[in-house]
């Protein structure tokens, strides 16, 4: 099929990219920097410069490449676009992704329609933002939490933006845990090892990684089964912080994390830092995997961790 990824250079396009071209798709792939074209067709992609803010540019990059699929993988949270990580003010960290998920994804529908493309595929979230009620792991029949009076609740507002009209166009949006491997881990283990990742409270709050082949490879079965609806793509073991933060931190080769209270973590980290560790929800793959056929090369965050930091 004729695919279009919007957002092909980011940590996620670049291992779907690659992926897509193997099973014999025509890919046209997007990035915001002239500089990048050429790691884009070193890919095996065509590549196009387009803003996934300018109507007109989206419009007429997906008009020229005709596609059948559109894969929305658009974001702008890499440090060159966001800065540092910064959950204690993610409205702001968060501020020009939400964009690209609310004004991003109109303008793609937009174009999808106009082209006569047939099917749209989307990025979601689904690590630690499962609805705080009742268990620790969620489907996708459980709503994800909306964060209210926190700095991630526009970041949450925007993600059912999404949710919401790609599923109303017959779409499907892959609520990705968090990513880990080549071009995210190092991001994740830098504080760490400085010990400025510390376990928060009791370290109950359940997280779901996803390993980023694994998330690409998921993307793929839902380019190819014309996939509908919203599907969790996370690994099997959803876990405590209180898990993984020091297998991290071991397998990293640093210091075991230091553990702060609730109390000192909140004027520190923030709201959400605290949310996400003490109290954050985990998500199942059960569906992705019985819908799709969805088969895991690192079913385990415990073993994927040890691969990657090896």
């Amino acid at each position: 099929m004729r695919v279009f990824v919007a957002g092909g250079t980011g940590v996620l396009g670049r291992r779907l990219v690659p992926q897509l071209v193997a099973r014999g798709h025509r890919v046209t792939a997007t990035t915001t920097s002239a500089s990048k074209l050429g790691l884009l067709e070193q890919l095996g992609a065509e590549a196009v410069v387009m803003d996934g803010l300018d109507a007109v540019s989206v419009g007429e990059a997906v008009a020229k490449a005709r596609p059948e699929v559109i894969v929305h993988q658009m974001t702008a949270i890499s440090t060159a676009h966001a800065g540092k990580p910064d959950m204690k003010h993610m409205d702001r960290w968060f501020a020009g992704t939400n964009r690209l998920r609310t004004e991003g994804t109109d303008h793609l529908l937009a174009a999808a329609e106009a082209s006569g493309t047939t099917h749209f595929v989307a990025q979601g979230y689904a690590a630690w933002n499962g609805i705080r009620e009742g268990g620790w792991v969620k489907t996708e029949q459980d709503p994800v939490d909306p964060m209210k009076g926190t700095p991630a609740e526009p970041g949450m507002r925007a993600l059912g933006h999404v949710e919401d009209v790609v599923v109303k166009a017959g779409g499907a949006v892959l609520r990705y845990g968090w990513f880990y491997g080549p071009g995210a881990t190092d991001d994740l283990v830098e504080p760490v090892r400085k010990r400025q990742f510390p376990v928060v409270g009791g370290g109950a709050g359940h997280c779901s990684w996803v390993h980023l082949d694994d998330a690409a490879s998921a993307t793929v079965l839902a380019v190819e089964q014309q996939a509908r609806g919203v599907f969790n793509i996370v690994d099997d073991e959803p876990a405590p912080a209180v898990e993984w933060l020091p297998h991290l931190a071991a397998c990293a080769g640093a210091k075991r994390p230091m553990r702060v209270p609730t109390w000192l973590a909140r004027p520190l980290a923030g709201e959400v830092a605290v949310t996400m560790m003490t109290e954050g929800r985990g998500f199942s793959n059960a569906k992705a995997k019985r819908e799709l056929g969805w088969k895991l090369r690192h079913p385990s965050w415990r073993q994927g961790f040890k691969e990657e930091l090896a």
